[in-house]
């Protein structure tokens, strides 16, 4: 039968890094992505200049033909038909894919989400492992249906997680390399191999056997821009999290004076305000110890050591540098 065609779908710099191992690894097996479906460009910068995402940029280093619709409708349609792929694969894209789109594949859609399904469904399963704390993140691949994230499982794999985190590091790791992106890049090889591997023995090709998902469901949210705001009420260890699981976006922040401040990196003390002589209110930032970081009261008595801030509007610094620049910000109470 030839070549197994596939069309990619997906943006950001995560899903164009699977987009390059999976370009690497069909060059030497039976397989071909023949063309890309990515979001449009979008405006940035002071001059609002259109930028391609990630996804496109990859596409077209590789002479791989991109495509971007901001709907799925007949337009869309129209447009892939002719690069007769039989599957589509999906990672970070964005759009939901309807029964006359997935009809395009005669093999359907598999989608690359990092969850143990059908835990964590929907478009954020990494902040909400780390919001968790979560000792394992698993990583899927599944078939796609038509409910959120409701396909069988075609593959899976887990990854080791040690409090240390944040969604960037996942997700987007060094740039080249991360995480999800190595452990979803070898699962999405390992399927379409099995595939080819089962055309060469039955004449024709087919998705290999699946699992259909067990256990209970949980759906993940959108993440909006007020979730990064920290209540100091909170205890140490869930606003440490909060640090790390609204990395890159929307980031953890909080008020000085009527000044938003970023908490960019944290880490939880092993003291606690409740051995202090006086009572504590949550949110003040206790006496600076240089070799530490700055410490902050947290609810429970617990207290967090940010190690890493940014005024609004500033460049971020370490938290030595940071103190050196903001001499009344101890005993300052955070809102």
């Amino acid at each position: 039968m030839g070549k197994l065609k596939i069309l990619y779908a997906g943006s950001p710099l995560a899903s164009a890094i699977v987009l390059k191992k999976l370009i690497e690894d069909s060059k030497k097996s039976d397989y071909e992505i023949v063309g890309v479906l990515t979001n449009p460009p979008s405006a940035k910068g002071r001059h609002s200049t259109l930028i391609p995402t990630e996804v496109e940029q990859v596409a077209t280093e590789n002479g791989i033909k991109a495509l971007s619709f901001d709907h799925l409708k007949a337009e869309a349609r129209e447009a892939i038909a002719p690069l007769s792929a039989d599957l589509m694969i999906c990672f970070d894209y964005g759009k939901i894919f309807g029964p006359k789109f997935l009809a395009l594949f005669p093999l359907g859609g598999i989608n690359l989400h990092p969850s143990a399904l059908p835990k964590y469904r929907g478009c954020t399963p990494v902040p909400a492992a780390i919001l968790n704390g979560d000792s394992k993140l698993g990583v899927s691949v599944q078939t796609l249906a038509l409910g959120t994230d409701e396909g069988d499982i075609l593959a899976y794999g887990e990854i080791d997680l040690d409090g240390s985190e944040t969604t960037l590091s996942l997700m987007d790791g060094d740039g080249s390399s991360s995480k999800v992106t190595s452990v979803g890049a070898d699962l999405l090889c390992s399927v379409v191999h099995s595939i080819i591997d089962g055309e060469k023995a039955s004449g024709k090709f087919n998705l290999p056997e699946a699992r259909k998902q067990t256990g209970e469901s949980s759906y993940t949210p959108f993440i909006k821009k007020e979730d990064g705001i920290i209540d100091w009420k909170k205890s140490a260890i869930e606003i440490d999290r909060m640090v790390r699981a609204y990395t890159p976006w929307p980031m953890a922040s909080t008020e000085c004076d009527g000044v938003k401040l970023l908490i960019l990196k944290s880490k939880v003390s092993d003291k606690s305000t409740k051995d202090m002589k006086d009572v504590v209110i949550p949110g003040t930032v206790l006496p600076y110890q240089k070799s530490v970081g700055i410490e902050i009261a947290c609810g429970d008595g617990s207290i967090l050591v940010a190690t890493e801030l940014q005024w609004e509007k500033k460049k971020a610094m370490d938290y030595k540098s940071f103190m050196n620049g903001a001499r009344n910000f101890i005993g300052s109470v955070l809102k």
